[in-house]
């Protein structure tokens, strides 16, 4: 499959249908985020400097990470059009492939970030959810016990419809999101005209006096601060399905002008009513828009979600084309749109994640600490990631790179390091959660690694194997033979076995391999690799890029045009299937071994995986120690 042509639709309809998908997360920020900055337990009193410096620090945040850093340095980082962190991983491994322990490093680097991605699209729908459904106890306080079981519903409901896929649900995104951001930037435009002073926070002065003056509180602030910045990365992973600048579009002349008349808004609401801390987003509302203003902000949170839910099962088909997890059943729920992907294993472990997060932590506050980690942990690995993509893949001047990337590791730093005391107050989770993801990825990556080189070490030579057999030649049959192979220099055990049990070959026997190149697209033209070994042997190598669909059946149709027909009715599909042993010694520590056999063992059906017609596939198995 080649890359969508999405950014040949017109730009207006790129840049509305951009809004409705890219901004959901970064916008629904303004439920929770002026809030977490002032709650009593984090130290920072309700005062008028500390008002206008927290918003100065907010707004100037917003400007050197969002604008600064996403908008106009990482959507330069592009890999061949595709953003996101397995994206720039890839980028900035192929940029040092000349150095491989460096590579190995940034490899870890990637990985990790990918794990905390992971973490954050649990989060995401717990957390926002929650918070616009608190806007009942705004209404009455009777409605309390009723918030959990609500967010609940919902997050069931929402995650029960991902088989049919958002082609529906996505028609009313962009609606919903114009109408959610003009409602932000109308009400906190109202309370700044009410207050206009509170625009002194434009001044980065007050930004510096509130961080310096503050001491260890103002520094432990940031770790509230930066829930401005949730969804931030969203912009990047997001690019390869609407480009550049629909995104810069959306941002600079719709988001951050609602985000930032919002925020102020909500202090200005805070200077002339302290009480309003309590949820002052919703007390911005006049009380007889104040359930229309909860139903909007529900649907903003399900939009919100539903970005993350789907840019997780993005994230896994990539990670999977990449090597770093075992095959899992993905389904597509559209005919138009290839990115449009439902992965039921990540669907229902997200759901009953997220369900176990709503009820124990109960309140979107409590689960901010949480979120703080997982963003600022992912934003700090994207920066180091960016340094050796503009260093060594753009060449750019040493001096150049640092001043370029440094500031910005700086701030990610100090917000990552500000969200680490949060450690026992919920910023554990996504650490653990990212610490399980990792190992998982880790493991299943040596651990392929080791299997292919156990084979190689006690396979047979597939050059020497044929000149012998073609020496005393078996009996040959009608029909094609397919053997699915991971490494062309050995000969199958699935060929060893057939020939041993059967004593027969096909008339035609081809080898085939499926490589994935760290690049999101590769075109049908540069598809198959043919290699003619004689006697009616082959050699197929079929290349792909970690975002085109494994489509084994379709890449052999290529090779007609190429000398080597391959009629489907008349084709046998071999699979081998390894059962893995662990044992002690060489390899990987005992329990990745176990762990390692483990997924093996549930993997998802290499024939469905590659779209092999289930009626030609012939498994056959063998046992590896490791």
């Amino acid at each position: 499959m080649n890359p969508p042509d999405s950014h040949k639709k017109p730009l207006a309809g790129l840049t509305l249908v951009a809004l409705g998908v890219v901004f959901g997360d970064i916008g629904t920020s303004p439920l929770y985020a002026i809030r977490e900055v002032f709650h009593p337990h984090h130290g920072v009193g309700l005062t008028h400097e500390n008002i206008i410096g927290s918003l100065s620090l907010m707004f100037w945040s917003m400007m050197m990470v969002v604008s600064l850093k996403y908008v106009a340095l990482v959507l330069r980082a592009d890999n061949r059009g595709e953003g996101g962190i397995m994206a720039l991983l890839a980028l900035a491994a192929t940029s040092v492939r000349d150095m491989p322990r460096l590579r190995r490093i940034l490899m870890m680097v990637g990985v990790f970030g990918a794990a905390l991605f992971f973490g954050d699209g649990v989060l995401t729908p717990a957390i926002s959810i929650l918070s616009a459904i608190e806007g009942l106890e705004v209404a009455t306080p009777a409605f309390r016990s009723y918030v959990v079981p609500a967010t609940l519903a919902i997050l069931v409901v929402l995650y029960c419809v991902q088989r049919r896929g958002t082609a529906a649900m996505g028609k009313l995104f962009a609606p919903v999101m114009v109408l959610w951001f003009g409602t932000l930037g109308v009400v906190g435009a109202v309370r700044v005209f009410e207050q206009p002073h509170i625009l002194a926070a434009l001044n980065p002065y007050y930004a510096l006096e509130f961080f310096f003056t503050h001491g260890w509180i103002g520094y432990a602030s940031l770790g509230s601060i930066v829930l401005v910045l949730t969804g931030a990365e969203a912009l990047y992973a997001d690019m390869g399905h609407f480009g550049r600048t629909p995104i810069r579009i959306c941002w600079f002349a719709i988001v951050l002008p609602s985000l930032v008349l919002n925020y102020f808004g909500q202090g200005a609401l805070l200077l002339s009513a302290p009480s309003a801390l309590e949820n002052p987003f919703f007390r911005m509302f006049p009380s007889w828009a104040l359930y229309p203003a909860v139903g909007l902000a529900t649907a903003a949170t399900v939009v919100a979600s539903q970005a993350t839910i789907s840019g997780t099962y993005s994230m896994t088909k990539q990670a999977i084309q990449l090597g770093f997890l075992p095959r899992l059943s993905i389904l597509h729920t559209s005919d138009q749109e290839a990115g449009q992907i439902y992965v039921p294993f990540v669907n229902w472990a997200q759901l009953a994640t997220i369900v176990l997060l709503v009820v124990t932590f109960g309140s979107s506050s409590r689960l901010a600490g949480a979120y703080g980690v997982a963003v600022t942990g992912t934003m700090l690995m994207t920066t180091i990631l960016t340094f050796f993509v503009i260093r060594y893949g753009w060449g750019l001047n040493w001096v150049l790179c640092v001043f370029a990337t440094g500031v910005f590791l700086l701030i990610d730093v100090a917000y990552f390091t500000a969200n680490m005391l949060k450690l026992l107050d919920g910023g554990w989770l996504p650490l653990v959660l990212g610490g399980i993801v990792l190992a998982v990825m880790l493991t299943w990556k040596r651990g392929r690694e080791i299997v292919i080189e156990k084979q190689r070490q006690q396979g047979l030579d597939l050059g020497t194997f044929l000149q012998s057999l073609m020496l005393d030649p078996p009996e040959r049959v009608a029909g094609t033979a397919v053997f699915l192979v991971s490494d062309m220099r050995s000969v199958p055990s699935p060929l060893l076995h057939n020939l041993l049990h059967n004593k027969i070959m096909h008339e035609r026997v081809v080898f085939l391999t499926v490589e994935t190149l760290e690049i999101p697209w590769v075109p049908e033209s540069e598809r198959v690799e043919l290699i003619d070994l004689g006697q009616n042997f082959w050699k197929v190598k079929g290349t792909y890029g970690f975002k085109n669909e494994v489509d084994v059946p379709r890449m052999l149709e290529l090779c007609a045009g190429m000398g080597l027909e391959i009629p489907p009715m008349e084709t046998s599909y071999f699979v081998g299937r390894e059962t893995i042993v662990p044992t002690p010694g060489d390899g990987m520590a005992l329990w990745r071994e176990r762990l390692f056999a483990a997924i093996s063992r549930n993997a998802g059906n290499a024939a469905e995986y590659f779209k092999l017609p289930a009626n030609r596939v012939i498994e056959l198995g063998t046992q590896i120690e490791i």
